[in-house]
C-alpha cells in the first residue's frame, strides 16, 4: 500500500505485543492506517477495534503474508522480541516480498546484528534505550534524555550555575563545553527558542544538545 504522503502512509505491525501494540496505537493516533498482525486469536480479537484491520497469522510463513497483502506495504514493525527465530524470520518474509523498510525489535546486540545482516533497515532495542535513558534522570542532572546512534544527544536539565543571571552570548556556554541551548524553560511559561540575548534565571531549565560526552559533562554542573 504504497503512498505519495508518507507521513499517512499505512503501516503493516507484526506482533501485537506491549512493543507492537504501542507503535501501532501511536500510528493510529498519528493518521495512518495499520495492518495489525499476530499468531495470537486472542490478541487479534482483543484489539479488533483499536487498528483498520487485524488478522491472524504465521508471521514467519511468507506465503501467509502474502494472502494477507504484505507486499502492498512500503513499512513494516516487527515487534516480535522473546521468540528470536520468529523475529527472524519474519523480517526475512517481509524482506522477501519487497517491504522497501523494515523496522524490527530486537532484545540484545546479537539479535539486533542478526536482524541488521537478514535485511531489516532499521532496527531498535527499546528496553536497552530506556534504561540508558532512565540512568541519566536518575543521577538527578538531567529531567529527561535522548541518545541518538551517532553519539549525539538532547537532554533537558536545570540551569547551572555558570549562566545564572547571564544572556546566552555572555556565558559563552556552547564556546566553553561544546553544546547548544536550543531553547529555555520559565517557571510558568512556554518553552522558548534561544538566541544570543536570551538570558538565564537560576529556576530556568534548558534543553540542550551535542556530542553525548558534552552533554553528559555539562548537565552535570546543575548538581554541582
Amino acid at each position: 500500500m504504497a503512498s505519495n504522503d508518507p507521513t499517512s502512509a499505512p503501516v503493516l505491525v507484526l506482533g501485537l505485543g506491549r512493543f507492537g501494540f504501542a507503535v501501532a496505537k501511536s500510528l493510529v493516533r498519528l493518521g495512518h492506517d495499520v495492518l495489525g498482525v499476530d499468531e495470537d486469536a486472542n490478541l487479534v480479537q482483543r484489539y479488533a477495534s483499536e487498528f483498520t484491520h487485524v488478522v491472524a497469522a504465521d508471521t514467519t510463513d511468507t506465503e501467509a503474508l502474502q494472502q494477507i497483502g504484505a507486499e502492498q506495504f512500503d513499512r513494516a514493525v516487527v515487534g516480535i522480541g522473546t521468540d528470536i527465530e520468529a523475529s527472524v524470520l519474519t523480517v526475512l518474509s517481509l524482506v522477501e516480498l519487497g517491504v522497501s523498510e523494515v523496522w524490527a525489535k530486537a532484545i540484545n546486540a546479537k539479535h539486533a546484528r542478526i536482524l541488521e545482516r537478514v535485511g531489516a533497515t532499521h532496527v531498535v532495542r527499546p528496553e536497552s534505550a530506556m534504561g540508558e535513558r532512565v540512568a541519566h534522570m536518575v543521577t538527578g542532572a538531567m529531567i529527561d534524555y535522548i541518545e541518538f546512534d551517532d553519539g549525539f544527544s538532547i537532554a533537558r536539565t536545570r540551569a547551572p550555575k555558570v549562566s545564572h543571571g547571564r544572556t546566552l552570548l555572555e556565558s559563552q556556554l556552547r564556546a566553553k563545553f561544546g553544546i547548544t541551548v536550543v531553547g529555555v524553560k520559565r517557571r510558568g511559561e512556554d518553552f522558548t527558542y534561544a538566541r544570543p540575548e536570551t538570558s538565564i534565571d537560576s529556576s530556568d531549565e534548558l534543553i540542550v544538545s551535542g556530542p553525548t560526552r558534552k552533554v553528559e559533562s555539562f548537565c552535570a554542573l546543575s548538581t554541582s
